[in-house]
């Protein structure tokens, strides 16, 4: 196991102290975080996807390097799905809890 999936299990273990809906999951076939039913973040490649939605400004937290998810072929990316890479990996345990607040908003 690599440094960064031992901290994705560190921050699905945080998380799922704050609210009791919080558990791992799965997000297509990779380790994920959900609230109730939905996933809100994931890890997968050294790197943990969150979604943020599209208003989200990665530059207010100081991240300049990401992508968006991009798991089809002939779509395009989703813009509300960013990609954080390990370069950002102090953050990730920040944008997991926004992504949970984002969640927690929209199905309540």
């Amino acid at each position: 196991m690599d440094k960064e999936e031992e901290l994705f299990l560190k921050i699905t273990g945080e998380m799922s102290k704050i609210d009791p809906d919080i558990r791992p999951g799965k997000m297509m076939s990779a380790p994920g975080i959900k609230y109730k039913s939905k996933v809100f973040a994931f890890y997968y490649n050294r790197e943990m996807v969150f979604r943020l939605g599209k208003d989200f400004d990665p530059g207010s937290e100081g991240i300049t390097e990401f992508g968006y998810l991009s798991p089809f072929k002939n779509k395009p990316p989703m813009k509300g799905w960013l990609q954080i890479g390990n370069k950002y990996d102090r953050k990730w345990l920040t944008l997991a809890k926004k992504a949970y607040q984002l969640m927690k908003k929209e199905i309540g």
